[in-house]
């Protein structure tokens, strides 16, 4: 079992090694916005709910004051709460836009060893060329892995996070 494992380990670090040092660096990127997902969905799970327990506990205690104050803290609680809910999903986004930029990158790198072998050893030499070409197309393949993925849970994150504030929002009502 473990022999198997370190085969597939190896497998993996061979393929990472095809791509260039690119790939590395989209690998980085998607561990990144995998540990955001997960943190941003454990918060949801989680705290959140703690969350809307103390805001509707503070609103219990304010509602029966001034209606004109209580909108305030109303806005405010719920602005709040919008603020917490959206913390890392910008930064998520943006790791998601440069996944396909480093794919780019690294099909750049890649030509760039396809001319050098062009340059160099003519057209005649097409398994150097091949490779090159290989170089080329594996990080833009895992940069669009990353971001397709990337996007949708980014997504999915966005329309919780608006059906949550809007259900805190429904709950603050005056009586």
């Amino acid at each position: 079992m473990i022999e198997s494992l370190w085969w597939q380990l190896e497998n993996v670090r061979a393929f990472l090694a095809m791509g260039g040092p690119v790939m590395w660096i989209i690998v980085a990127v998607a561990a990144a916005i995998g540990f955001l997902i997960t943190e941003r969905h454990w918060y949801l799970l989680r705290n959140f709910p703690e969350d809307v327990r103390a805001c509707r506990k503070t609103w219990q205690q304010l509602s029966q004051h001034q209606e004109n104050l209580a909108r305030h803290i109303r806005t405010a609680l719920v602005s709040e709460t919008r603020i917490r809910l959206n913390r890392s999903l910008p930064l998520i986004k943006t790791l998601v836009a440069v996944c396909p930029l480093l794919g780019l990158l690294g099909t750049v790198t890649g030509m760039i060893q396809v001319f050098d072998v062009v340059a160099s050893l003519g057209t005649g030499n097409a398994r150097a060329m091949a490779s090159g070409i290989s170089r080329a197309t594996l990080p833009t393949m895992a940069g669009m892995v990353v971001a397709l993925p990337g996007l949708y849970f980014c997504l999915q994150l966005e329309h919780q996070v608006k059906r949550s504030v809007d259900q805190l929002s429904d709950q603050l009502r005056f009586p």
